[in-house]
């Protein structure tokens, strides 16, 4: 099922500015003071939360959750549906022999002009087809080409944490190594601003802080924007789908067998292993290493995105990956007590799925976050185990010849190096994933039409996380209750009781009911149902006299939400200072989507209530049209007929995170056009803001 998310904001209201006809109060639901009892006024998550893992009781249940997730995080990455893959054009060159395995440096273009940078390792003499290993690397500084120092190195043995001083300079040598040597392809590449990977710098990827004015723009916008954030553009997606074309390059090479590719990483790198597994099927043996926990979910820019972990998190991530092997271990970090939080859940889920021995562990919480060699030697058993490499048990790593940095290092004066952090190649390579995502969607428009709505309703679904069908039980708790003479003021609690949320609402319900129910959403929430004199707005008192009930209602951080009745205009972020909006929003739905999901629940009470209507309409005027459209995209057939106003809105061209019409994913599947064409039932577009008159006058036409 889906989940509501905690929300960011204090307090706002859907359109940045908007102008509204006067308006009287509406009738208070709750005391003077009080606020609605809602779970999303508490405190917000961020990604030093509880991410706790529940497994599902049947089989067919983990089908159904596992098929949600694993799409939510190919949305988030801007992998739904997945980019045009184009020549690799890999360039292989510098082949080291070692006697026993040899090293190559190779780089190749993940999208036109971006180069994905790393060491390809291979045994010397293959027998018949052998595995590959896709090595991604976490935060060490030029991780690839690093060198610990003779104290650091010293200090690790004094430890346990490494085993000799020749070869153990570089973790990432030794794995690499001793792979090799037990038979594997290895492929370890550069994260983005690591080592030969410049094109972006390591302190703008993994150390954004402040939003650009100059990359801001509605044409030609750069990465961390607001106009990247809605159409899913991310440096965390960028990784994922550099570590996605590693997978087809390791798959390029003749001697790879493809039934054997494993993947591991630990820190940052086990968040890319983690990734990468979980949503694509190639993969065979998962190893993330001190990273899955049920605490934090990753510290850095290049591992959270908008919508990741709404509802979800890296425990099941992880489980995704069942139920083939998956391996992991713990340190005295944030994965301290993983084994009693998270992997007792794993090792159910696997049991379930008849695998419990494909799941493992490697305790270490005496060791910091590490890949040390103890962790290593973890991997290398299990994966000597699962892919019967023929290694004696527990397989231990032995020295090798250290390479230095200009030994490896893939730019020389015969393969130069592209040009770092150019402002152009960003604008450039975001333009160009933007423009083939939205030729695919024209195409599938074009050519396939109901794989073209398979495919917005798939993201939309998690851009707006839910649906009618998981909207939750609706109930109606009536607080007071007022004769109008031809009508009955009727003013309670809309609950959501699958939720703990709760909506104060008015009912205008006329006393010769047609069976006729109208939703009506303006940004003044129920109030938006009266005149300035008290008596109800002419377009609802048109609707009440023709028979029909005329719901208004206080979205979230509408009417009786605000403590002070006076909206905010800008929209708090998570206690982070860094002007990422993944800190806040791959964890927390936008208020947007709260305030469409209200809609929603008000629609589920409409039509399961003990009298339920036979029509039902909604109108929305003063700025909620987009919530409205929304709403109607997301309710199936539940509203016969919906009167709105859009005019030249689009999330696209909203350029400031903090604006309440901001919305992750907002622009990537057709904008506001594509959510009026997805919805069902007849539509009529407002032409005004405010048009009220016209809306009613269309309701109750015959």
């Amino acid at each position: 099922m889906f989940h509501r998310a905690l929300p960011f904001l204090a307090a706002v209201t859907v359109a940045a500015a908007f102008s509204i006809p006067a308006v009287a109060q509406a009738p208070r639901v709750l005391p003077a003071g009080q606020l609605p009892n809602d779970h999303r006024l508490e405190p917000v998550k961020d990604l030093d939360g509880y991410f706790p893992f529940t497994p599902p009781t049947s089989v067919e249940a983990w089908t159904r959750r596992a098929a949600l997730v694993r799409r939510q995080i190919q949305v988030s990455q801007g992998l739904w549906p997945m980019p045009t893959k184009t020549p690799l054009n890999a360039v292989i060159h510098g082949r080291i022999d070692q006697g026993d395995y040899t090293v190559e440096k190779v780089y190749f273009e993940s999208a036109p002009g971006f180069f994905v940078t790393g060491n390809l390792y291979r045994p010397a003499h293959p027998k018949g087809l052998v595995p590959a290993v896709l090595f991604a690397h976490g935060h060490w500084v030029d991780a690839r080409l690093a060198e610990a120092t003779p104290a650091e190195l010293r200090g690790e043995i004094a430890d346990g944490a490494e085993r000799f001083e020749g070869g153990g300079r570089s973790r990432f040598q030794s794995m690499c190594v001793q792979l090799a040597r037990m038979g594997c392809v290895v492929w370890q590449w550069d994260m983005l601003g690591d080592s030969d990977s410049q094109q972006f710098s390591r302190e703008f990827i993994h150390g954004f802080a402040k939003q650009r004015p100059e990359m801001n723009t509605t044409e030609n916008w750069g990465l961390f924007s607001p106009q990247a954030e809605a159409h899913l553009q991310s440096a965390m997606g960028l990784q994922t789908w550099n570590a996605e074309r590693s997978l087809d390059f390791v798959l390029t090479l003749p001697e790879v067998d493809p039934a054997r590719i494993a993947m591991t990483g630990a820190s940052g790198g086990g968040t890319q292993t983690m990734l990468l597994s979980a949503i694509d099927p190639r993969i065979a043996l998962s190893f993330p290493a001190v990273m899955v926990s049920t605490a934090m979910q990753g510290g850095c820019t290049c591992e959270n995105s908008s919508l990741l972990r709404v509802g979800t998190g890296n425990v099941e991530f992880a489980a995704l990956f069942a139920p083939k092997p998956l391996g992991m271990t713990c340190a005295n970090d944030w994965t301290k007590e993983m084994a009693s939080k998270g992997f007792p859940e794993l090792k159910q889920l696997y049991t379930l799925l008849g695998a419990p021995d494909n799941v493992m562990l490697k305790r270490g919480e005496h060791f910091p976050h590490n890949y040390n060699a103890v962790s290593r030697s973890a991997f290398y058993t299990w994966l000597n185990h699962h892919f019967k490499l023929g290694q004696t048990e527990p397989v231990i790593e032995q020295d090798y010849p250290f390479l230095k940095r200009e030994q490896l290092t893939v730019w020389d004066t015969a393969h130069p190096a592209p040009k770092s952090a150019d402002p152009d190649f960003e604008r450039g390579l975001l333009k160009a994933w933007n423009q083939d995502s939205e030729k695919q969607l024209a195409t599938l428009a074009s050519n396939a039409p109901e794989d073209y709505r398979k495919v917005l309703r798939g993201g939309w679904d998690i851009v707006l996380d839910g649906t009618l069908e998981t909207a939750g039980d609706a109930s109606w708790e009536l607080k007071k209750k007022t004769d109008k003479g031809t009508w009955i003021e009727m003013a309670g609690l809309i609950h959501n009781t699958s939720y703990h949320e709760e909506l104060p609402a008015v009912f205008c319900y006329p006393k010769q009911w047609n069976g006729h129910t109208v939703i009506w959403l303006t940004g003044e929430g129920k109030s938006g149902l009266y005149a300035a004199d008290g008596s109800l707005q002419s377009g609802v008192q048109k609707l009440v006299d023709s028979g029909a009930t005329v719901v208004g209602m206080d979205l979230l951080f509408q009417g009786e939400f605000l403590a002070d009745g006076a909206p905010l205009k800008t929209t708090p972020r998570v206690k982070n200072p860094r002007e990422a909006a993944a800190f806040t929003f791959g964890y927390n739905s936008a208020v947007f989507v709260h305030r469409m999901q209200d809609v929603l629940t008000a629609i589920r009470l409409v039509r399961t209530h003990e009298r339920p209507s036979k029509k039902l309409s909604l109108v929305a005027l003063d700025g909620t049209g987009p919530i409205a459209a929304a709403a109607r995209a997301q309710s199936g057939d539940a509203i016969d007929r919906a009167a709105i106003h859009i005019g030249e809105f689009r999330f696209g061209k909203v350029l400031d995170l903090q604006s309440p019409d901001f919305l992750p994913g907002g622009a990537k599947y057709g904008d506001v056009p594509a959510l009026l064409a997805l919805g069902a039932g007849a539509l009529k577009e407002l032409p005004t803001a405010n048009d009220s008159a016209t809306a009613a006058a269309w309701l109750t036409a015959p």
